[in-house]
């Protein structure tokens, strides 16, 4: 009986430590998510306008641009995974690499190659572990995402997109991320940056707004032109927002469910300490009356 309440109460100290430092994690995230929001929540009207601008060029214009012309034929298309640098987040990167693995058989489906570029240091285990290529990979920043790795980023897919597939160039882009929806939902999102579909991101048209008539100085094709790294930057840096503020409330949800866990071990193995520990006493008092009876007749 010893012996087995000294195993209980082991477990009972293990199951506290481990609820001080799932408890420790998720007051960090709490405190890490109201910053990661309000970076969101101001890049995400930016991106918007920059979709939108984009799309009202490629609309009141009538020229051919690579940024908005469907291509003949796409025989690469180039996939961007945005994961997390650190785990502990519940099911926040096995889902996004899901979405992503179903969005590749999509597209070897119909028949074209898939690249792919990784952002966190999840996804570059996953694809090292199966021993997958990959164009490239940025770790280091996912928690707190920098301006400066999403204009990398971007201009590493421009130049991929601009170069023919023929030379190691992708005829698509597309990025898999998760979508910050609230503090307990997080979904993932597949978007398609290249060739911009004129439709994504406008919202649908208020009949009591009143849109301008563009003219455009300089010409169309070289308004594009500086439009195309930043529309894709600003794609790119919102997704890397969206994605750390989903990580953070994902940790949150995940750290607060192993707290209550450990709360409902540390309650059973309480439970079970004491039926072992009034056992222990109960047979210690039937040793202690067995023997006083064993004295009294033998006297």
């Amino acid at each position: 009986m010893g012996a087995q309440l000294r195993v209980y109460r082991q477990k009972i100290r293990s199951a506290q430590t481990t609820k001080k430092i799932t408890r420790a994690m998720e007051l960090i995230a709490a405190s890490r998510i109201a910053k990661a929001q309000a970076r969101m929540a101001a890049s995400t009207p930016y991106s918007r306008a920059i979709t939108r601008a984009v799309s009202a060029v490629a609309t009141f214009s009538n020229v051919d641009h690579i940024l908005t012309t469907e291509p003949e034929r796409v025989d690469r298309a180039a996939v961007v995974i945005f994961t997390s640098d650190r785990g502990l987040a519940g099911a926040f990167n096995s889902n996004v690499l899901r979405e992503a693995e179903e969005l590749a058989t999509l597209l070897r489906s119909e028949g074209k190659d898939v690249v792919y570029y990784l952002v966190g240091r999840k996804a570059v285990g996953y694809f090292a572990f199966r021993k997958r290529d990959f164009v490239e990979s940025w770790v280091g920043e996912t928690d707190n995402p920098v301006f400066d790795t999403a204009q990398e980023i971007g201009q590493k897919l421009v130049d991929a997109f601009v170069r023919p597939a023929e030379e190691g160039g992708v005829d698509e882009i597309h990025i898999v991320y998760n979508r910050f929806v609230s503090m307990l939902t997080q979904t993932p999102e597949v978007v398609r940056l290249l060739p911009l579909e004129v439709v994504e991101g406008v919202e649908e048209p208020d009949s009591s707004e009143l849109y301008p008539l563009y003219e455009f100085e300089p010409e169309v094709g070289d308004v594009l032109d500086g439009l195309l790294p930043v529309y894709i930057e600003s794609r790119i840096f919102n997704a890397m927002l969206q994605s750390a503020t989903a990580k953070h409330a994902a940790t949150q949800k995940a750290m607060k469910s192993a707290s209550d866990n450990a709360d409902n071990l540390i309650l059973d193995y309480t439970r079970l300490a004491n039926n072992a520990r009034q056992a222990e006493i109960t047979q210690q008092i039937s040793e202690i009356v067995g023997g006083a009876d064993a004295l009294s007749s033998s006297k």
